[in-house]
C-alpha cells in the first residue's frame, strides 16, 4: 500500500506531528505486521522521529538548527534557500517504523515529525506499508 498525504505548513521553519495521519494509514492497510516507510519528496523539507509530548522540544530543535545553519550566510544558490536544502539534508528524507498488531512501534514519547525549512508551503509525503 502506498498513500500520498498533503499538508499545509504555516511558517518558514516548522515541525508538524504527522503521527496520527501515518497511524491512520497503517490501520487502513489492515497489515498486522510489517514496515512503514514515510518519505518526503521535497529538497527543503525532511522527516524525523522525536518527542511529541512537549511542544517545546520542537521549538528547541528549530532554534538550534536555525542557529547552526542561518538563513543568510553568503550562499551561492540563486534561489536564496540554501539553508533549507542543508537543513533537510541533515534531517533526512525518510524514516522506517516497524508495525505490530496493526500499530506503529514507537516509544512512549516518540512521534513522526514533518520538518519544514522553506515554508509556508503546501507539502506532501508518502506512506508505504509493506
Amino acid at each position: 500500500m502506498l498513500k500520498e498525504i498533503t499538508i499545509q505548513t504555516n511558517n518558514r521553519t516548522q515541525i508538524l506531528d504527522i503521527t496520527t495521519q501515518v497511524q491512520r494509514t497503517v490501520e487502513e492497510s489492515k497489515i498486522a505486521e510489517g514496515l512503514c516507510v514515510v518519505f518526503i519528496p521535497h529538497t527543503t523539507a525532511g522527516v524525523t522521529i522525536n518527542e511529541n509530548a512537549d511542544p517545546s522540544v520542537k521549538q528547541d530543535i528549530l532554534m538550534e538548527i536555525n542557529k547552526m545553519i542561518p538563513f543568510d550566510d553568503n550562499y551561492s544558490h540563486l534561489e536564496g534557500n540554501s539553508a533549507a536544502h542543508i537543513k533537510a539534508s541533515l534531517i533526512g528524507f525518510s524514516v522506517s517504523i516497524p508495525i505490530k498488531n496493526n500499530h506503529l512501534i514507537l516509544g512512549t514519547w516518540q512521534g513522526i515529525c514533518f520538518c519544514e525549512f522553506d515554508g509556508p508551503c503546501r507539502r506532501r509525503f508518502y506512506v508505504k506499508i509493506t
